[in-house]
């Protein structure tokens, strides 16, 4: 039954009785349950986006440590990315300028994939960005790491190449501390034969038994010259050298022996077609004899290969 209610009716200035009905009492409630309901979003809207709880501010500042952590691990890896360029810019100077062949492919080099970003706040989605680049930066780095840990087993390689290439050019003279050749490398007279021929090789006149040293690095070869040449040794270097030592009254080494340069090696003699003890050497590159004299370089002073030179040009007899 609908409550009932008086009110002041200034008209009839009598109380009067008002029905309230359940409708309108249910209206009022509804009214006010949305209003507080209204107000209560209000609150927590503005609590929520306006009010930082302590535990939201001290996560808001370990979030901002992290990012500037991000960013300052992300301009370390572009300076390694620009060290490893300059690496890698050298690396290949050193196979250009010393071994005088282009760098291997494998050990080319790489562009840097992202530049430096700049500091300042970042959202959320900038950072998972920013994440993505450094994780690109460092795959990146240690592919070029590898590659140039390659190219530096390689090199070392090549040094060894080059170390026993240079160890197998005969640039010593086979007999110590001479300066002067009997008879050049060129036509010649034959001492025996009289006639004008070509002389492969330098005689250099020395006393019997005169030590005879190994020019380069090599092996002592099975072969020898020509009968006319009596006791021969012949060594071959390798990186296409070899060497003649011809009318040696003695050998020192036998045949497949490995010697070293500077190795005694035999005895200057008169065997063979030859007017006096002496020792007739030739230089062989790729199998065409060549003038020894331009390979005496790594004991000699610019003096001494100056009177060795004029005295080789001589157009003389030659000793065998």
């Amino acid at each position: 039954m609908p409550k009932r209610h008086l009110f002041f009716n200034p008209k009839t200035l009598s109380f009067e009785k008002v029905k309230v009905s359940f409708k309108d009492m249910l209206k009022k409630a509804l009214w006010f349950l949305i209003t507080t309901l209204s107000f209560a979003i209000l609150i927590i809207w503005l609590l929520f986006y306006f009010i930082n709880s302590p535990r939201e501010k001290i996560l808001e500042r370990e979030n901002n440590e992290l990012r500037g952590e991000i960013e300052r691990l992300d301009k370390k890896l572009s300076v390694m990315n620009s060290a490893l360029k300059e690496l890698q810019t050298k690396d290949a100077n050193v196979y250009r300028a010393i071994f005088e062949i282009n760098p291997s492919e494998a050990i080319k080099q790489y562009d840097l994939l992202y530049d430096a970003t700049a500091a300042g706040p970042r959202t959320h989605n900038e950072a998972i960005q920013l994440l993505e680049n450094i994780n690109s930066k460092t795959n990146n780095i240690i592919v070029r790491i590898a590659l140039e840990s390659q190219s530096l087993d390689t090199l070392a390689q090549l040094a060894k190449r080059k170390v026993d290439m240079l160890a197998s050019v005969p640039a010593i003279r086979p007999i110590k501390n001479m300066t002067q050749i009997n008879s050049g490398f060129g036509y010649r007279y034959h001492p025996i034969l009289k006639t004008l021929r070509m002389h492969t090789g330098v005689d250099i006149a020395a006393e019997r038994g005169t030590p005879v040293y190994a020019a380069a690095d090599g092996v002592v070869a099975n072969e020898g010259g020509t009968s006319g040449y009596g006791i021969v040794v012949l060594i071959n270097h390798g990186y296409s050298y070899q060497t003649l030592y011809a009318h040696l009254s003695k050998k020192a080494v036998n045949p497949g022996k490995r010697v070293k340069r500077g190795e005694l090696i035999g005895y200057v003699g008169n065997t063979g077609l030859s007017v006096g003890p002496h020792l007739h050497y030739e230089v062989i590159k790729n199998g065409i004899k060549v003038n020894p004299v331009h390979y005496f370089f790594n004991d000699i002073t610019p003096a001494e290969y100056d009177a060795i030179l004029k005295s080789s040009k001589q157009v003389n007899q030659s000793l065998s």
